[in-house]
């Protein structure tokens, strides 16, 4: 209990744990144990590999153009450079993906035309009829001489036989475990995972979102479809992606890789281009970035805030910043997936709808079947597209990234897709919601305080 205490974490995770603690003395403290020290304090990542992490060498060769942005937002993009280190890039294209399987043909072909080296990094990669086809691919192209590396997340992978990545290996890609966990029960690391989906090929392309590699995301589940949102980007933001990658692969390999060819010279595209900042946060940070960025981001809304995600558990500074642009006049809508997984998953959810709805804010429940998106829009000039939930783990206990989008043009896209997605939404009704039972009433605030720990 006074370890709980000690760690000077958010006070509503502190209680949450000493409910369970308390509640349930023996498993609680076990739980407690894997998943709940605070491992900030530890030394998991080296000043030399925090330095590549938060991109400072990147800073040293790559060449920035002059960009321009709304005065606006300047401010955000100063913020995110400063405690994340992310650099903003002009001259960049995009296509997003709303579909698996257009996502994953789109990445083949990229693959099938890759010529120097290609860089994957994904939370869940499946030993299923995608994960295959994607490995197939990946050996191919390196009988074709090009340079492969790969890492996975060993918890988010734990259902994957080894010989799924001995495969790989013995094809000649090199493959990664991050954050390895040898004795899974008898580790509190499990608990710190990088949740980041990410590409570059060739230095010239790359992938950002929230699709790992898995036939769900193709198919869907249980007869259900799967929506989510991923972005292809040609441009400078590339750079932004591969040092995210290769500061990950230093840390998990200590192979430093800092030559030039893997940021190949770019000309612009016609007609300049999107600007764009690849955003990124570490648990071990001194600062957690993204709940500081959606924080700001919230509060610098003049006119609409539109948000996916599949998860809805805010901390209660971003709770505070949605109900306060809310009341202010700022038109603030919310879209969630009707049932986003377990019957625990979905009580959390739902206990925070009506602390967003008596502020004015619109909640949208996807009800086709998963909505994964983790998208946001801003006064239809800013967007972000990545790989953060709006819940506690996201904002402080994985390793996530985002591209933030400074591009009216590419905004309306995204928010284009936003509107799509509402046709197949039911509104969440205030009145209605006040009218649920009493018994599911109390379930949702029983869960609810369980949340921070989810």
């Amino acid at each position: 209990m006074a370890a709980v205490m000690l760690d000077n974490r958010q006070p509503v995770k502190t209680i949450a744990w000493l409910l369970v603690i308390l509640l349930i003395p023996v498993v609680g403290l076990l739980l407690y144990y894997f998943f709940g020290q605070n491992i900030r304090h530890e030394v998991l990542l080296n000043k030399k590999s925090i330095d590549l992490l938060t991109q400072k060498v990147m800073a040293h060769y790559i060449r920035q153009e002059r960009y321009e942005i709304s005065p606006h937002f300047k401010s955000l993009l100063l913020l995110m450079k400063r405690i994340s280190y992310s650099l903003p890039f002009g001259g960049n294209e995009a296509r997003f993906y709303t579909s698996g399987s257009d996502f994953m043909l789109q990445l083949l072909k990229d693959i099938a035309r890759a010529q120097h080296h290609i860089h994957l990094e994904y939370f869940i990669i499946e030993d299923d009829a995608v994960g295959r086809l994607l490995s197939d691919a990946l050996i191919d192209a390196v009988k074709r001489g090009v340079n492969v590396r790969m890492i996975y997340d060993d918890v988010g992978c734990w259902s994957v036989p080894r010989r799924f990545f001995r495969k790989l290996r013995d094809g000649g890609v090199s493959v990664q475990a991050f954050l390895p966990v040898h004795f899974r029960w008898l580790s509190h690391r499990v608990n710190y995972r990088n949740h980041r989906k990410i590409v570059v090929i060739d230095g010239e392309i790359g992938y950002v979102g929230g699709m790992n590699i898995a036939l769900r995301y193709l198919r869907g589940e249980h007869g259900h479809l799967w929506r989510d949102l991923q972005m292809r980007v040609n441009g400078r933001a590339v750079y932004g992606l591969q040092q995210l990658f290769l500061s990950d692969w230093y840390y998990v390999s200590e192979e430093l890789i800092n030559d030039m060819k893997y940021y190949p010279a770019m000309a612009s595209p016609t007609g300049g281009g999107a600007l764009m900042q690849i955003t990124m946060s570490v648990p071990f940070g001194r600062w957690a970035n993204f709940q500081m960025a959606y924080n700001q981001i919230i509060q610098m809304a003049q006119k609409q805030i539109l948000i996916q995600t599949p998860y809805f558990m805010p901390t209660e500074t971003i709770l505070e910043s949605l109900q306060t642009a809310a009341m202010r006049g700022v038109h603030v809508e919310i879209m969630v997936p009707l049932k986003p997984g377990g019957f625990w998953m979905t009580w959390a959810n739902e206990s925070y709808y009506g602390d967003v709805l008596k502020a004015g804010v619109e909640i949208y429940a996807y009800c086709p079947g998963m909505l994964h998106a983790k998208m946001m829009v801003v006064d239809d000039v800013f967007c972000s597209v990545g790989s953060v939930n709006m819940d506690f783990r996201s904002l402080n206990d994985t390793f996530e990234d985002s591209a933030f989008i400074y591009d009216a043009a590419l905004t309306q896209q995204v928010k284009k897709l936003f509107q799509q997605a509402k046709t197949d939404c039911k509104l969440i009704d205030l009145d209605l919601w006040n009218g649920r039972n009493y018994r599911r009433r109390v379930l949702e605030s029983f869960v609810r305080i369980f949340s921070p720990l989810f």
